[in-house]
């Protein structure tokens, strides 16, 4: 199955029209797709009531895709409230059981950040985060192009085959060292992520800029794009049972456009979405 989303439910005003409460935005959006990621519990571990609730929001099918909290990536600044990393990683867990219990776990995305390069210390930390996770399911996104030289692609992907990583690939601007390239290869017979994050070359770059966040994903993909893409995700579906797609192309508001044009392109028909919205789609 190829299940298309968004990256996050919050931030995107055009998909649900003026009359739906930032409450019932979640609900709203699961009348559209049949995935989401949720990108608050990057910044801080969620409590419990917060899944608790959104669980019960959601359709019984509805799969999240949750983000690691910065501190288990390296993306942290100044302290963290917790003793080590392994007390941080049991609190994170602990915050997925209402998932877990629902079904609704599709998996756990480790990005890491674009100075987490290819070197004995960061292969020996993926392997420790994968010890601590357990048999919970676990994608893992690069931002260092050292990972994907032409001399460790393949190394880098077997990696990711023998600790069970599902490989996040990504579109997004190539500038340097702090991207990586498309790579289409499955390292999971049962999952693979795929995250839209835009082609502007000119935002991803502006990092040390205030406007930065609200440049970096400016980018709409046109029906050509989508269209090259759509044939790539049938290709990775024929060696994945479960192909997750999520548009991150948000800084314009492009992101659910794009996705619902990428749904259209498939030809693809979700059965189990939200009642409230679906005569809506």
């Amino acid at each position: 199955m190829i299940l298309i989303g968004l990256t996050g439910w919050g931030d995107h005003d055009r998909l649900y029209g003026s009359d739906v409460t930032p409450r019932g935005k979640l609900n709203a959006y699961a009348g559209f797709f049949p995935t989401v990621e949720v990108d608050a519990s990057f910044y801080a571990i969620q409590p419990i009531r917060h899944s608790l609730r959104w669980v019960e929001e959601t359709p019984d099918t509805f799969q999240f895709i949750v983000k690691a909290y910065q501190g288990m990536t390296g993306h942290e600044r100044g302290e963290i409230p917790f003793k080590d990393k392994r007390e941080m990683f049991i609190a994170f867990k602990e915050s997925l059981i209402p998932y877990i219990n629902k079904n609704k776990l599709a998996m756990v995305l480790f990005q890491f950040p674009p100075w987490f390069d290819c070197q004995k210390d960061n292969v020996n930390y993926l392997r420790w985060c994968k010890e601590q996770m357990g048999d919970l399911p676990c994608a893992l996104e690069f931002r260092h192009q050292s990972w994907f030289k032409p001399n460790m692609i393949e190394k880098t992907i077997q990696f990711m085959k023998d600790e069970n990583w599902i490989h996040s690939i990504c579109d997004e601007p190539q500038a340097g060292e702090g991207s990586i390239p498309i790579v289409l290869r499955t390292t999971n017979k049962d999952k693979v992520l795929v995250r839209f994050h835009g082609r502007n070359v000119h935002g991803w770059q502006r990092r040390n800029n205030k406007d930065w966040r609200e440049v970096r994903y400016l980018y709409h993909y046109n029906q050509a794009e989508l269209k090259e893409w759509a044939k790539s995700l049938k290709e990775l579906h024929q060696n994945c049972e479960n192909v997750y797609v999520l548009f991150n192309n948000n800084s314009g508001g492009d992101a659910a456009d794009n996705a619902k044009d990428m749904i259209k392109i498939l030809q693809l028909t979700y059965k189990d979405l939200a009642p409230r919205q679906l005569d809506l789609f």
